[in-house]
């Protein structure tokens, strides 16, 4: 972070300094009382179940400053505002001002972290880019990334979520994206939102602050965003595998058991890519990444090994293999789409030996609960996988709607230890067995349990 001063911070935020002198220098941000440093200016939020103006005096033991929304008595920084999450914002929207480069916004249902990290790793080929950190794509979590801005870097990868309707419109505001990257829109916080129109209309709040001079890039396969062709005011490209229309079209697919491996068409030449991990949904990924980089004047030998140096997050795709078992883990979070892709990969890892589906609730789907979740039960069963068991309320859906496809082989759990139990009876030489759920139902635990056993 760039240094900032006191009375810089105040008048971002809309503030008034109660305390402190207003040429005070901090060079860090921090919503978490706990990180205090000598120059650290912390933002003490309210949530459901906390205050952090409760904090503030503590934290000033330590740290410079903090923007508050009561008073507290202190020689050190104070900062008084109406309202802290607003303050926050509005900080960030300066600070994000300071810098005059590139700034790629991810959004999408499904698998913008994947391709976050994907067309960070090609960026990085030739500018130093930012990215953001895990999944902080929020309203607390952007402006955090926005914070860690200095004039070392080049570029910046933002990735963008929601759960309801004008929350991008507020990070678009601060991020100003040049190039706006849609994965696809899928269902996740349909209960929310009510239907895909919806989520469509939240997701495209990110070209509110496209610059004119901008690019979308567009998931060509999905039929809702492929619908927009031809009406939006900005220079849009499509990518695609099975959408022989779409701009860039991924073709000579080979999905092995270690990685991937595609060639696309640019100025007449094609150019074979691959990607060291397996599963199509990160051909997508690469294909976006690859519009991208080449947008920003990156060539096609420098995005080839951007898009190998590729590696899936934590609890994302994470696989291992003890004992002659695979285990794929996939926790972090869940839609029809991702439990689509994840069964996909599960059968390139078990080629002709047995899989074994784990799967638990899909949170955040309201009245479309028990659609939702018949629609994996289907998949499942065309699939063909060899075992399904599910865990939790609404993951019983799929327990019944593949038995009522003709599957076989299925059992339902109430609990963790249920689930570990099965499996440890069941299990055999050279299975393949997939975790995957939403972040809520902590199937990590269970696979954290049962590598444990087979390590033992």
């Amino acid at each position: 972070m760039i240094e900032l001063t006191l009375k810089e911070i105040a008048n971002a935020a809309e503030g008034k300094i109660i305390s402190g002198s207003e040429e005070n220098i901090i060079n860090s941000i921090t919503t978490d009382s706990r990180k205090s440093g000598e120059n650290s200016l912390f933002i003490a939020l309210k949530g459901e179940n906390f205050d952090g103006n409760d904090y503030a005096q503590d934290f000033l033991k330590t740290g410079c400053a903090v923007i508050v929304e009561r008073e507290i008595k202190s020689e050190k920084g104070v900062i008084l505002v109406s309202d802290t999450k607003k303050a926050l914002l509005k900080l960030a929207e300066f600070y994000r001002g300071k810098f005059d480069i590139p700034i790629v916004g991810v959004t999408g249902s499904v698998g913008k972290t994947s391709t976050k990290d994907m067309i960070a790793c090609v960026l990085s080929q030739k500018f130093n880019t930012l990215k953001t950190q895990g999944n902080f794509n929020n309203e607390i979590g952007l402006p955090l990334t926005v914070f860690n801005m200095n004039y070392e870097n080049e570029a910046a990868v933002l990735e963008m979520g929601m759960n309801n309707l004008g929350e991008i419109s507020r990070l678009t505001n601060i991020a100003k994206p040049k190039v706006a990257v849609i994965t696809n829109i899928g269902t996740a916080h349909i209960g929310i939102l009510g239907s895909q129109q919806n989520i469509l209309k939240a997701k495209l709040e990110m070209l509110e602050q496209l610059s004119s001079d901008g690019i979308v890039v567009l998931n060509g396969d999905d039929p809702i965003l492929y619908s927009l062709k031809g009406k939006l005011p900005f220079t849009t490209i499509y990518y695609g595998i099975s959408n022989l229309k779409s701009d860039v079209l991924a073709t000579d697919i080979i999905l092995g058991s270690d990685k991937s491996k595609f060639k696309i068409e640019i100025n007449g030449e094609h150019y074979p890519f691959e990607v060291n991990t397996i599963g199509q949904h990160h051909i997508y990924n690469a294909l976006a990444a690859i519009i991208v980089g080449r947008y920003l004047g990156i060539s096609p030998e420098v995005i080839k090994q951007g898009v190998a140096s590729f590696t899936s997050g934590n609890m994302r795709q994470n696989i291992t293999k003890i004992k002659d078992i695979t285990i794929l883990e996939d926790c972090y979070n869940a839609s029809v789409s991702s439990m689509e892709s994840a069964l996909k990969v599960l059968i390139q890892l078990g080629g002709a030996n047995r899989t074994i589906a784990v799967l638990g609730d899909i949170l955040e789907q309201g009245e479309f609960a028990e659609e939702m979740h018949r629609q994996v039960g289907q998949i499942v069963k065309t699939f063909e996988i060899s075992k399904l068991i599910t865990f939790g309320k609404d993951a019983k859906y799929i327990a019944a709607e593949a038995q009522n496809q003709g599957m076989e082989d299925v059992n339902s759990f109430d609990t963790h230890s249920e689930v570990l139990d099965y499996l440890l009876s069941c299990i055999e030489k050279n299975d393949a067995i997939l975790f995957k759920a939403s972040r809520g139902m902590k199937l990590e635990e269970i696979s954290a349990k049962l590598k444990e056993h087979l390590e033992g």
